[in-house]
């Protein structure tokens, strides 16, 4: 069986998040026109205080518009995971995905 996601309990993992701002969007030529695939944005948890947490939202989502600092809170979040090498040394990249992202 492969693991496709996680299911992150949010409250532990995170606790509360905050709107932290915007983070990139992927676009792509589909039929000769640019078309939005996804956007990211930054959040603040209390919990993880080292980093700014990316969250990757579909394109189906809209485009977030958030006061910076307001509380929020993510819809079906999921955690993927992507491995990659530098030299003989391998890393873990962490991403969280979710359907939405709306005022807590």
């Amino acid at each position: 069986m492969e693991l496709k996601y996680m299911i992150p309990n949010i409250e532990k993992i995170f606790g509360r998040l905050e709107y932290a701002g915007e983070g990139k969007m992927e676009q792509r030529r589909i039929n000769g026109r640019m078309t939005t695939l996804s956007r990211s944005y930054n959040l603040y948890s209390d919990i993880q205080r080292a980093d700014d947490i990316e969250v990757i939202l579909p394109a189906e989502a809209g485009e977030k518009h958030f006061e910076p600092e307001e509380t929020v809170q993510l819809v079906n979040p999921r955690i993927t995971v992507e491995g990659y090498k530098i030299g003989n040394r391998g890393f873990t990249n962490y991403i969280l995905h979710a359907d939405d992202m709306v005022k807590a």
